[in-house]
């Protein structure tokens, strides 16, 4: 197979798979761990010649058993839960897997694309800019954003950031979600929030500057992140990059924008902030794209509101996938 995605049934990597389809690319691996999860459904619509679990794609790609036409890899599986406890789980999954898949296509000249995460800027003390100089400098606030710092790091130790491509995706949502839980954006959850009571929950917020429901968030759709990851593939480009619309917005603009698309009248409640996050809370983030526009990336990146309106519209809605 030409291309190679894991994580392909989640948000992303099914988004990415809807994307090489509409490019008429179909030769792809898809790797994953379905488990008892709904994310099976997300790939149902998609075109791929095989599918593979992620621990039986590990063992051959160990046993060097992988298909030999391989030319992309696009990685990206992984633990994505900010909430995950279990450190030695997130190494395993996020660190270790991906040193050994950057590795295998390091040696085989196989163009390298993973996921690192903007939890790797934790409260943004050093800012939200791509620059793979000041990786040090980074505080993740919590374990998943280090598990993926400590892939970045080490890849730019190694000297590999100059042959692989990271890229740094802010909150991103959209179609292909529903199996993530908790995990889902609020966008999602606001739906059904709305749908079921008439009114939306949101975080309190516990700082003076900001007031409650204005902690502010760079939302990306993810039909806009695939548009940028096929382009930085595309120029063969290396380093890290950030995937993000390059905005700032508040979460009270994103839940106008579901109630506004859901034809409801605004109805937000504040609510308390659990204990176990309030030392790990990002109240701003802000993706600093121009260096992906230096690349020479031009589309306009579709305003929020357009977005919210396409998601809950056109999927969340109809019980639409991406291909459907």
């Amino acid at each position: 197979m030409k291309y190679i995605v894991t994580g392909a049934a989640g948000l992303i990597g099914s988004a990415l798979i809807w994307k090489l389809n509409q490019l008429g690319i179909d030769d792809i691996l898809a790797v994953d761990h379905l488990g008892t999860s709904e994310k099976w459904k997300n790939l149902r619509a998609l075109a791929y010649a095989d599918y593979m679990e992620k621990d039986v794609f590990m063992e051959r790609l160990t046993n060097g058993a992988l298909p030999r036409d391989t030319e992309v890899i696009l990685h990206m599986g992984a633990c994505s839960s900010t909430t995950e406890k279990d450190a030695t789980y997130l190494i395993g999954n996020n660190f270790d897997y991906t040193r050994k898949l950057a590795l295998y296509a390091a040696t085989r000249g196989i163009q390298f694309l993973y996921a690192s995460s903007a939890a790797t800027y934790g409260a943004g003390e050093h800012g939200y800019v791509d620059d793979e100089s000041r990786i040090e400098e980074l505080r993740p606030l919590n374990m998943y954003g280090y598990s993926k710092q400590m892939f970045d790091l080490w890849a730019r130790r190694q000297g590999l950031l100059s042959k692989i491509i990271g890229v740094k995706y802010t909150n991103c949502f959209g179609p292909n979600e529903l199996h993530k839980g908790e995990m889902r954006s609020v966008v999602c959850r606001a739906y059904e929030q709305i749908r079921d009571t008439g009114k939306v929950r949101l975080f309190k917020s516990y700082l003076p500057e900001y007031a409650d429901g204005e902690q502010k968030r760079d939302f990306i759709y993810v039909k806009d992140a695939v548009e940028m990851v096929i382009f930085l593939l595309n120029k063969k480009c290396h380093g890290i990059y950030n995937i993000g619309s390059g905005r700032a917005e508040t979460w009270n603009s994103l839940a106008t924008a579901v109630f506004k698309a859901m034809g409801k009248p605004v109805n937000i409640e504040y609510i308390d902030m659990p204990d176990h996050l309030r030392g790990k809370y990002q109240y701003y983030t802000c993706a600093d794209i121009s260096k992906l526009r230096a690349a020479g990336y031009s589309a306009v990146v579709t305003p929020l509101e357009d977005t919210v309106h396409d998601y809950i519209c056109n999927y969340i809605s109809r019980g639409r996938f991406l291909g459907d």
